[in-house]
């Protein structure tokens, strides 16, 4: 079984496990007949969610099962796979228990976003806690795998910079951004404690800035924000002061790195995200370059908790799994131009 943890000193007792692991079905034990890999992905409906159910339908010894209560994910992401033999979506909150027979889970539902997580706070919180408690059960009864995506939230507004992932954080426990922040430093913990108490692997992928098609057009995170501000002529909005910054990760070099760390020998936590660091005015200016020269960027006022830095230190993603991004993100900015031009019914000028 693997047990080695990447988060240095404060793990040790991370990877001592009194238990072994929960046996999986029998039938990945089947002496004439190989059975098909049966994967759970939870919020597989969203954005990242969807582009990772591509990639896993790709190998036809998979079988996918999404779970997703579609509420910011949408069926639309996966319309080409539903019918599909080696496919089922269940309409399900990951509140609720769920009882099904998988091998691995990737555990991803929960709203990433502001304006979604901060519009049912409580929910978020449930999703992160009771959610990440179901699945953990579910591993435990069926003896299957489970990912989670946790988040750089989770280190807050650091005063370490960039962020390794032995550092603890900077959070604020009572903000508006708690419920997620906070969420999903619980979810670490309820994936670490069943780990130690029942033995259950695990696999913890903290989550930097990701970008790329599908992602909600007004979900408020940045990168949308511009390109649909962008699209529709409208002045991109950089919030005060400008200089915070953000590294920007194209979602088929996340889908990539979360895989090598569900079949890696690693427990994480893991940084995940493309040390490439931005100011909120680079950005801004790059996007006008690349998409609509004529558009202006004007500064509005910040929200709270707002972490002035973020890039992550990936030396272990590099060691342990292998993984580093490889689209920069002038050449990932237009793949995600096409797609909201599509969807946003821009079509480009010649």
């Amino acid at each position: 079984m693997a047990t080695s943890s990447s988060n240095g000193e404060h793990q040790t007792a991370a990877t001592t496990t009194t238990k072994p692991p929960p046996l999986p079905s029998p039938l990945r034990f089947s002496k004439f007949f190989q059975s098909n890999m049966r994967i759970l992905v939870t919020g597989g409906a969203g954005f990242i969610g969807s582009h990772l159910v591509d990639r896993l339908m790709e190998n036809e010894k998979n079988e996918v099962i999404v779970a997703d209560n579609f509420f910011t994910g949408s069926k639309d992401n996966l319309r080409k796979w539903i019918g599909h033999p080696r496919f089922e979506l269940i309409r399900h909150d990951v509140t609720e228990q769920l009882l099904i027979e998988v091998d691995q889970i990737y555990h991803l539902a929960c709203p990433a976003s502001p304006i979604f997580y901060k519009y049912n706070p409580v929910k978020t919180i449930k999703t992160n806690v009771i959610g990440t408690l179901n699945m953990l059960g579910l591993a435990k009864r069926v003896g299957a795998r489970i990912l989670l995506t946790s988040t750089s939230e989770v280190y807050g507004d650091p005063l370490v910079h960039p962020q390794p992932e032995s550092y603890w954080g900077n959070v604020n426990p009572i903000g508006v951004r708690s419920c997620y922040d906070e969420g999903k430093r619980v979810a670490e913990t309820l994936m670490f404690d069943y780990h130690r108490q029942h033995g259950i692997e695990i696999r913890i992928a903290r989550i930097f800035n990701t970008y790329g098609p599908r992602m909600n057009i007004d979900d408020g995170r940045v990168v949308s924000n511009f390109i649909a501000q962008a699209l529709r002529g409208e002045p991109l909005t950089v919030q005060v002061p400008g200089t915070q910054t953000r590294s920007f990760c194209y979602v088929s070099d996340m889908v990539d790195g979360l895989i090598r760390l569900m079949e890696g020998e690693n427990t994480g936590p893991i940084n995940l995200g493309n040390p490439g660091e931005f100011t909120m005015l680079e950005l801004a200016e790059t996007v006008k370059e690349l998409i609509n020269p004529a558009v202006e960027i004007k500064t509005v006022e910040n929200t709270p908790d707002d972490p002035r830095q973020r890039k992550p230190d990936i030396t272990k993603a590099k060691e342990l799994l292998r993984w580093e991004p490889k689209v920069k993100l002038r050449d990932g900015l237009p793949l995600m131009e096409e797609d909201f031009r599509l969807r946003l019914g821009v079509p480009k000028k010649n």
